[in-house]
């Protein structure tokens, strides 16, 4: 079905306007290098890198505030093209570029929207290319809707993202209510669970013992056509949870879900509920042995406890194996030298009702705010 929105921007008046006539592009006072300061989880001033997640955001550093660059601009990533709205002060490291805004009326309620047509802008890009110099960036060609052929018609623009937010947060909220995550409320046995998590105890299992562990089969991504069909197709990246693309491919190759799944050159660990494809035979499937434990929340449990016991043994250039995980230990939750799936599975539950609590609330109040501004625009007319 063709989304209404789809229908709004093909009736627009579009015109053509280079960055320059958009945004001051401007170097940060003071650039900081990320080995010589010290990042913090939290504290007050954002710093802004080259990453393409978070909002660019590494955590907080604290310096001279002198340094800030302002709030409501956009940080380009000179050699990367990363780009995000940032609307208080922040610091920046290094190849990083401000892009001050030369219209008043720019803002939070329209800044993604240019990200998003600068995006594609830039879309040619590709790694290793040259970083983009300030003429370059100054000179790029977007493409805007205006209204009497020159001005840029922002009325629309905040219009469009908010009924695009509208939306989106609509299909979170099925999402939620489908999923059975709106109730974010702890249940007893959660709340003594949490409560009582530094009384638990660990022993140190064989990795053999807990699961059956095998090589994945390898498909060549030069041998698959990309998002050819629904089922995933899996790569050693942290990313998305390591599926790399959803295609349709000989099922002989398929692997069998529920099942912990190891990166084998970059020792990502992940869950995979659904049957998969994977890229590589260096990757590793570990199944749990038994029939205790096989729920999706302990095995999340599980994938946390593998990556965490053996993380600091294996690297790009010491990879893991099949035969080396042979000798391999994991530390778990225990009881009578078995380990405790119970306790597993509750915690993971408790957990993640404290996580998608915030989610949960901001999707009530952000609803809550659009019916409010919906039946206001009713009263009016």
């Amino acid at each position: 079905m063709t989304s209404p929105l789809n229908d709004k921007l093909k009736n627009v008046k579009w015109g053509g306007f280079v960055i320059g006539d958009l945004f001051d592009i401007a170097t940060p006072k003071k650039r900081f290098d990320a080995n010589k300061v010290t990042v913090f989880k939290v504290g007050k001033w954002p710093y802004i890198v080259r990453t393409r997640t978070c909002n660019g955001q590494k955590g907080f550093i604290n310096e001279d505030e002198r340094y800030l660059n302002e709030g409501n601009t956009i940080s380009f990533g000179q050699d990367t093209a990363t780009m995000f709205y940032q609307e208080t002060p922040y610091f920046t490291g290094d190849k990083i570029k401000v892009f001050k805004p030369k219209y008043e009326r720019f803002g939070k309620e329209n800044a993604q929207f240019f990200i998003a047509i600068m995006i594609k802008s830039f879309s040619s890009f590709s790694w290793g290319a040259s970083s983009f110099s300030v003429d370059i960036i100054k000179n790029q060609r977007l493409n805007l809707p205006i209204i009497n052929d020159d001005v840029i018609d922002f009325d629309f623009i905040e219009g469009f993202i908010a009924e695009l937010e509208a939306e989106r947060i609509a299909e979170l909220e099925a999402y939620l209510t489908a999923a059975g995550l709106k109730d974010y409320n702890l249940t007893i046995e959660e709340q003594q669970a949490l409560d009582n998590y530094n009384d638990l105890i660990f022993n140190e299992f064989n990795v053999v013992d807990i699961f059956d562990v095998k090589n994945t089969g390898s498909i060549l991504s030069r041998d698959i056509k990309q998002n050819s069909g629904s089922t995933p197709y899996l790569c050693a990246s942290s990313e998305n949870n390591g599926v790399s693309s959803y295609i349709s491919y000989d099922k002989r190759y398929l692997e069998n879900g529920g099942c912990i799944f190891i990166g084998g050159k970059t020792f990502v660990v992940s869950y995979q509920e659904n049957d998969f494809y994977s890229n590589d035979s260096h990757n590793l499937i570990l199944s749990l042995k038994g029939k205790n434990g096989k729920t999706k929340s302990t095995q999340l449990y599980l994938a946390t406890c593998v990556h965490k016991s053996l993380n600091h043994k294996y690297s790009w250039g010491d990879s893991i194996s099949n035969k080396k995980i042979q000798k391999d230990t994991i530390s778990l939750p225990s009881k009578s030298n078995h380990p405790e799936f119970s306790s597993m599975e509750i915690l993971i539950s408790a957990i993640q009702k404290l996580v998608i609590k915030d989610v949960a609330q901001y999707a009530d109040q952000k609803i809550a705010t659009h019916k409010k501004v919906v039946k206001s625009g009713a009263e009016m007319i």
